[in-house]
């Protein structure tokens, strides 16, 4: 089987991590496009991987030598860009999240099903060891009780710079939309209640820190914690059960249980990198035919918790999410 033509949207430090692993032969692979709105960066590129390079999207969605479409834009750009990726009839690999809004998240789902078109969103989380491995042992530690999901990160100042690639929205839209959604994924249920508490440097910026309390459909509270404030990374998913606790860290590759005060157990998780699984599910999914592994409405979910944040925490209220 010839190898897929990969046409790939965006260039910036994470669409570099997609050209890393798209170049990959032994993937079943071939990058042969490019788009960057920086022409001098997106020539050198795609000289470099042999692959032709385009100013404009519509241009490279057109090509007939594009087979599927990998998006790693800002969220605010990625509407268009995905509408016209259904229309010209070809396949989607989105980066999270999926959009700024829920509304866009929903166009992009309703478009891409009504088309048949088959769409992936990036939440590449979903494919780390260490993730993995805990959702694999939740039953160790008895009846569940609550879910903590931490992940704060660096202040990363181009993030201020241009807050209109989120919608005006920051921390919890760039790197917690991560947590919203494992939200869903390590407990098979949906959201049905959020309150939320942002810290923003002055009114009218990008928030820099989220608090969140959340209940899922099956009665589980969750915290969702996330900031970029502090030097220092932490990242780590927690479950907390009657008989003990279940740590995953994605950061130092780590799961460890924890019983009784003691450490009964600590397992290193291979350190593969997760776009590259993620990448290799896309390509699955396509050449077998079968359901993407994160679907776009899984993306659409996420963005949907987070508009019931940033509404809670206008109005200082719980917010409760529709029925599904």
């Amino acid at each position: 089987m010839a190898p897929l033509g990969i046409g790939l949207i965006g260039l910036g430090r994470h669409g570099m991590r997609y050209v890393r692993h798209v170049s990959d032969p032994s993937l079943g692979a071939r990058l042969v496009a490019v788009c960057r709105r920086d022409t001098e960066q997106g020539r050198t590129v795609a000289a470099q991987h042999g692959a032709k390079f385009f100013q404009h999207y519509e241009d490279l969605i057109a090509s007939p030598q594009v087979n599927a479409v990998i998006v790693v834009t800002p969220p605010s750009l990625c509407l268009p860009i995905c509408l016209a990726a259904v229309k010209a009839g070809k396949p989607l690999l989105i980066e999270k999240p999926l959009a700024c809004t829920g509304a866009d998240a929903r166009e992009i789902v309703c478009a891409a099903a009504a088309a048949g078109i088959p769409l992936m969103t990036a939440h590449t989380l979903r494919f780390h060891r260490a993730v993995l491995s805990l959702k694999s042992q939740l039953a160790v530690v008895g009846a569940r009780r609550y879910l903590v999901l931490t992940n704060r990160v660096e202040p990363r100042p181009e993030v201020l710079r241009d807050p209109t690639d989120y919608g005006g929205r920051g921390v919890l839209l760039e790197i917690g939309i991560h947590l919203l959604d494992l939200v869903r994924f390590l407990t098979g249920e949906e959201v049905e209640e959020v309150r939320c508490e942002l810290e923003r440097p002055s009114p009218k910026s990008a928030e820099l820190r989220a608090l969140v309390s959340l209940r899922t459909t099956g009665g589980l509270p969750c915290i969702v914690d996330v900031s970029r404030m502090t030097g220092g990374r932490v990242s780590r998913a927690e479950w907390i059960g009657a008989d003990g606790q279940l740590s995953a860290d994605w950061v130092h590759h780590r799961v460890r249980k924890v019983s009784a005060g003691t450490i009964v157990a600590e397992q290193a998780v291979e350190d593969v990198p997760t776009i590259e699984s993620a990448f290799r599910a896309f390509l699955d999914a396509l050449i077998r035919g079968v359901p993407m592994p994160v679907t776009g409405l899984d993306g659409q979910r996420a963005v949907e918790i987070a508009d019931a944040c940033y509404e809670s925490a206008a109005s200082g209220q719980m917010v409760r999410l529709a029925a599904k």
